[in-house]
């Protein structure tokens, strides 16, 4: 597998750039943007707590963990939120996409569907990897509909997996793309946008 290493992935609806201290008030902003932070099954941080998730996903870019990325809307070059690949397996080779959000204002618009495709066809295409994973809260509806309209396939349910941010004992729902599967996720992603109205 390819090192990881910050870059930029740019489509035609978003940009995908290396987090940097200097999106702060980018990523505030698009936090606002529907009170992303008050939603229990989520993990965006309150505007008070930006700066510390920002320094916690540049320190596990650090270890080989994570690399955080900043989407920006191209448009108006407008911070619309954050995603990461993390969980990153060179020996597999596999990472997850994960640690995703965006203001409320773009869901529904395209952007995240892009920011998929872009994130997918560097893990595939460029990294070589066999597997690309993502993983949800049980409780969050909206993001297990995003993925699975993704093409991913569900490959189960880990029942007391983790500790939430409150607290909670959190079931977390496990999909995957594998490579043989790319070309036709890739396929249904690329038409999805060809024919957004």
């Amino acid at each position: 597998m390819t090192p990881l290493r910050p870059l930029t992935l740019t489509g035609r609806l978003v940009r995908l750039e290396p987090l940097h201290q200097d999106h702060l008030d980018g990523l505030v902003a698009a936090a606002r943007d529907g009170q992303l932070w008050d939603r229990w099954y989520t993990g965006v941080a309150s505007p008070e707590d930006m700066t510390d998730q920002i320094e916690e996903r540049l320190r596990l870019q650090k270890t080989g963990w994570m690399l955080p990325f900043t989407t920006v809307r191209q448009s108006d070059n407008t911070v619309i939120g954050a995603t990461t690949f993390c969980d990153i397996e060179p020996s597999v080779p596999r990472v997850e996409i994960g640690y995703t959000w965006n203001r409320e204002s773009v869901h529904g618009t395209g952007t995240n569907a892009e920011s998929k495709l872009l994130l997918m066809t560097h893990a595939f295409e460029a990294l070589g990897c066999e597997c690309v994973k993502f993983q949800t809260h049980w409780m969050n509806q909206q993001s297990r509909a995003a993925i699975e309209r993704l093409g991913a396939h569900l490959d189960g349910v880990l029942r007391c997996d983790s500790i939430d941010a409150a607290g909670r004992l959190r079931d977390t729902v496990v999909y995957s793309v594998v490579a043989r599967e790319w070309p036709m996720v890739k396929a249904g992603l690329e038409h999805r946008l060809r024919h957004r109205h």
